[in-house]
């Protein structure tokens, strides 16, 4: 891990193409840097030597003579490579490339890139962009980004300027701002990784909020937010997630089964990131996990002040997997006592017209169901806030009660999100002065809520990579099922043979037949099940070899499928996140159900126990309608042997068995299949 500390808190920064055109960077940069003149020294550095912004200005780095820790570079593309010269001579260890017209546009434009950022590399020294928008360290007085950002908590990664600024201004509806920005560019040298790694050693962050449509090294990102969760402080990822499969060649069930999103989704389980799907979701969950954490949040109260809000609310909050369960009696009782008679108290509780008789009735119900140890978080939807409409004397009140409803809420520490549709109100800006959540729609306090609850509820696990076994030359079926049976998994008894009905003779009947070289060997007619004697046996050899042209052939004993499960477990070696596992159910309908899911591999029994248990299949798992339970015990070890053999090879591009066959008594491999890389 290379220090970042002269990127974030340099000791004297220079502009390199500083400019008085207000269309340029160079303009909107040096803007920005002269806030921090009281901090550090600001060199401005314009070829011309004309003063900017009323300032001095150098003609060169070496005319400033004086050592310089960061540079900000702005000139055009032609002239970033001698600039990035000059600032190594000036003894510059950070560079921030702001120049466009590099990887962006092409191999050529790649190449310089690659070139700059192994020169400064050489020198000891770091690169943030190319193409990037700059650097921000509100702890420092570091401004060295186009727009002034708001001030906060948040350490935010981007790879898109307009996502941060975007970001900053919801941000700043909720009160919040950043700790430290860096905008990634086109990740010429530093990566997601190294800021979040740094974001998560440094004091003034609490939370890591990161915009990424390129990893790189998918498996450093997922190792530094690991980190960074386990280290307290949460990370919530917008990224870019659409399916690319069809633009890939699938050559396998694996390969057509998963994406993009599905990737990234299990490299977010395995290190405990929450990923959003917009940049007001990425404000509305930071803003959350600032407030309250890690704490739990699934069983969620609602309270309304009318029977409409209550009801769509509890649907809302149901769909968002919050679980709305029926009060305790002895709950149920003291709000009866409290509320009027027409009030709904059993959750969702309807306080029926008690706002405008008591509105401190909205704060002595939110105490009541927050002291339940069956109440986790609370949810408020309807018209709070704006009962100060009605008159002076009323608005007063609400105001108070905002207050005390956020001293319970603080007392209590558990989550509250109150949705009004008076969201502008006096009282609602009380509430908001007070860390309390306010939402305008009702499904983003509840999807808040959710999110929470999701985050709490997660137990991250970064796996380990093993080293690399000896690497495998061959990908037929025999070569597939032989690695898998040294690993461990079990297969029925077999022979690879010319002579079949000799090979079915030694085995004893009945068999499958498979010829080999085929890579889908049902789909061309090459497998042939539940072959029970010579005859039958000779025929179906004859038959193929008269269709196929293939001269080697595996004879195996044919498995009793009766009252078992047939699963689909897959490898498949991800460009970014390396080795991803699947798990699903099997067989002839795996494609059309889909009913999969996916981890980072390799995997310990337990976590693949955990993906078997998630299938909607699952219940077949555990003996539905009348059948005997399979072995989840050697069915999760067979999963895991699968993944830890998959990630083993480098070599192999993907791996599967399907069908997996899970019984009763154990489990065993009916066939299996290896894509090598580049094949």
């Amino acid at each position: 891990m290379r220090s970042l500390d002269t990127l974030f808190t340099p000791r004297s920064v220079a502009i390199l193409g500083a400019s008085n055109d207000e269309t340029k960077y160079g303009n909107w940069i040096s803007v920005q840097a002269l806030r921090m003149r009281d901090r550090r020294p600001v060199y401005l550095v314009n070829r011309r030597g004309e003063p900017v912004l009323g300032q001095p200005t150098y003609r060169s780095m070496a005319d400033i003579q004086q050592p310089v820790d960061l540079v900000v570079i702005t000139v055009p593309a032609a002239g970033f490579e001698a600039a990035v010269d000059d600032s190594l001579a000036a003894g510059a260890t950070a560079i921030v490339g702001i120049t466009s017209g590099f990887a962006e546009l092409g191999d050529e434009g790649r190449a310089a890139q690659i070139a700059v950022a192994r020169k400064i590399r050489a020198a000891g020294a770091v690169l943030l962009g190319p193409n990037c928008l700059g650097v921000l360290d509100t702890t420092s007085d570091l401004f060295l980004v186009s727009n002034p950002l708001p001030c906060g908590p948040v350490g935010l990664v981007s790879q898109s300027g307009n996502m941060a600024l975007e970001l900053s201004r919801f941000l700043a509806d909720r009160g919040l701002g950043f700790s430290r920005f860096a905008s990634l560019g086109n990740q010429a040298d530093l990566c997601a990784a190294d800021l979040i790694r740094a974001y998560a050693e440094h004091p003034g962050t609490e939370v890591i909020a990161a915009y990424c449509e390129d990893f790189q090294d998918g498996r450093a990102f997922v190792a530094a937010a690991g980190e960074a969760v386990a280290a307290g402080k949460p990370v919530v990822l917008l990224t870019v997630g659409s399916s690319t499969a069809a633009n890939r060649a699938a050559r396998s069930h694996t390969g057509a089964l998963t994406s993009d999103s599905a990737v990234i989704d299990a490299a977010c389980r395995a290190a405990g990131v929450d990923r959003v799907r917009s940049p007001r979701e990425m404000a509305d969950l930071v803003a959350a996990l600032h407030r309250h954490g890690s704490k739990p949040a699934r069983r969620v109260a609602v309270i309304a002040d009318g029977g409409g809000h209550a009801s769509t609310a509890s649907d809302i909050a149901d769909a968002n997997g919050l679980a709305v369960e029926e009060f305790r009696p002895s709950l149920v009782a003291a709000l009866k006592a409290d509320l009027p008679p027409s009030a709904g108290v059993a959750n969702p509780v309807d306080l029926a017209g008690a706002g405008e008789q008591d509105i401190a009735s909205f704060a002595r119900t939110i105490d009541r169901v927050l002291s339940d140890s069956d109440i986790d978080s609370v949810l408020v939807t309807g018209y709070f806030g704006g009962y100060g409409e009605y008159g002076p004397e009323l608005a007063a009140r609400e105001i108070a009660t905002a207050t005390v409803i956020a001293e319970h809420v603080h007392r209590h520490g558990k989550p509250l999100a109150l949705h009004t549709m008076c969201s502008d109100s006096a009282a609602a800006d009380e509430l908001r002065r007070h860390g309390i959540g306010v939402f305008r729609v009702v499904d983003d306090a509840a999807r808040t809520l959710g999110m929470l609850a999701d985050h709490a509820d997660r137990h991250p696990s970064v796996p380990q990579l093993p080293e690399a076994a000896d690497p495998v030359r061959h990908s037929d079926y025999w070569h597939a099922r032989e690695l898998l049976k040294a690993g461990g998994l079990a297969f029925p008894e077999a022979r690879l043979a010319t002579d079949v009905v000799a090979a079915a003779e030694e085995i004893g009947y009945p068999v499958v037949l498979k010829a080999m070289g085929l890579l889908h060997k049902s789909d061309a007619g090459g497998v042939a099940i539940g072959l029970s004697d010579a005859d039958s046996l000779s025929a179906a050899h004859e038959d193929m070899v008269a269709r196929l042209a293939v001269s080697e052939y595996c004879v195996e004993a044919m498995a009793d499928t009766a009252g078992g499960v047939e699963l689909i477990v897959g490898v498949r070696r991800d460009l970014r996140f390396g080795p991803v596992l699947m798990v699903g159910l099997g067989g002839v309908f795996t494609e059309i159900l889909k009913d999969v899911t996916f981890a980072l591999a390799p995997v310990t029994p337990a976590e693949a126990e955990t993906m078997l248990r998630t299938l909607k299949a699952a219940p077949l798992l555990h003996g539905a309608r009348g059948r005997h339970p399979v072995d989840l015990t050697a069915t999760a070890r067979a999963v895991a042997t699968i993944s830890r053999i998959g990630a083993a090879h480098p070599e192999i591009a993907e791996l599967e068995v399907n069908p997996l066959l899970a019984t009763p008594s154990g489990c065993l491999g009916l066939d299996a299949r290896i894509v090598l890389v580049g094949r």
